[in-house]
């Protein structure tokens, strides 16, 4: 079994704290992804998990054996860097064998391990080339396969698509899926990508500031955001987030609107003149003229600018002093400067503390 678990897990540099009290859980062949903006402490934990970092505090566990002092060779992980560093001397052949080989496994079964890990990733016919004669699509599945070969307890990868166009990126996101349910190791996957986070994770872990934030599946965090960090990170355009004050019979007065909560959201809001922030998704905020399920309320909207995509169409402006974005149907664009009305899904409201951040 490969669960790991990152107990009240602590590092600091230089007296700075980097990694605040981390626990974590990661079952079995999991798939669970770290995401956070730069400089959250994604990183610092997939390298304390990899042995290349020493604790500051904490115990770090692999297969309900704790790690600290292990060195990274006797972790059973192996791990795949956002750079390739693939040997450019050496073939595809020799980039994936030499771990094996300084490992002293016989010869056979080196061979055997390598043909078996270049049919899975498409890369047989690669073998004899050199890394400058490949693409970089192809030098990452190399990589993959040197990691793949030594068949370990855990994968680490930090960023490992970042490198590549953003085509190439969608379309190693799903074979680095499919193919971790295909070997069904236990993955850990540093990223600072949300798109990533939400297509490719059982669940995904948030961290802001060297805190976890929140940990669940990619839809409850999307649905359920634990605070206002989570909420305006995950989801593109972000979540928008509005001030107000709580009046009589549940209604939220702002500068430029005024809601009235649904009667599960007024009880948690609090007593009339509270401060809270609401929350609601671009997807939740209707053109006037669309049709859809369940009450609204009008929001009145200052276009300031609008993004054509293709298949919808995103209208940024502005609610009294706050900016908003909405996502509307092409054919119901308006022209900057249009004063809209725009309709709020009033059962797909988010409440959250203006003192904590926290969901109320």
């Amino acid at each position: 079994m490969a669960e790991v678990a990152f107990r009240n897990v602590r590092k600091s540099f230089d007296g700075n704290l980097v990694l605040d009290d981390l626990d974590l859980e990661i079952a079995d062949g999991e798939f669970v992804v770290l995401v956070g903006p730069s400089g959250c402490g994604k990183s610092t934990a997939l390298r304390l998990l990899a042995g290349l970092e020493e604790l500051s505090g904490g115990d770090i566990l692999i297969g309900g054996r704790v790690v600290n002092e292990l060195p990274p060779k006797d972790r059973d992980i192996a791990m795949v860097f956002q750079s390739y560093a693939l040997y450019p001397h050496m073939s595809v052949r020799e980039n994936m064998a030499f771990g094996l080989r300084i490992r002293k496994m016989p010869a056979a079964e080196i061979d055997r391990r390598v043909a078996e890990a270049a049919g899975v990733l498409a890369i047989a016919e690669l073998l004899e080339r050199k890394p400058r004669e490949l693409s970089g699509g192809q030098r990452q599945r190399v990589a993959l396969g040197r990691a793949i070969v030594r068949n370990p307890a855990v994968f680490l990868f930090d960023e490992p698509l970042s490198n590549l166009d953003a085509k190439l990126r969608v379309q190693m996101r799903a074979e680095l899926s499919k193919l971790q349910k295909r070997l069904g190791t236990t993955t850990v996957y540093v990223t600072h990508d949300q798109v990533e986070a939400m297509t490719m994770g059982d669940r995904i872990a948030l961290l802001h500031d060297g805190r976890l934030q929140q940990v669940g599946s990619p839809l409850d965090v999307y649905s359920e955001p634990a605070n206002v960090f989570v909420a305006t990170f995950v989801g593109t355009p972000p979540m928008n987030l509005l001030r107000g004050r709580v009046g009589e019979g549940g209604a939220v007065q702002g500068e430029g609107f005024e809601l009235t909560l649904p009667a599960t959201l007024a009880a948690r809001a609090g007593e009339p003149g509270r401060e809270v922030v609401i929350g609601v998704r671009p997807e939740h905020l209707r053109h006037p003229e669309e049709a859809g399920g369940g009450p609204t309320a009008p929001l009145p909207l200052t276009v300031e600018v609008v993004e054509l995509l293709g298949h919808e169409t995103v209208v940024h402006g502005k609610v009294g002093g706050e900016l908003v974005s909405a996502i509307v149907t092409p054919a119901l664009a308006p022209p900057v400067d249009e004063r809209l009305e725009l309709r709020v899904r009033l059962d797909q409201l988010h409440l959250f503390s203006t003192e904590t951040g926290e969901r109320l």
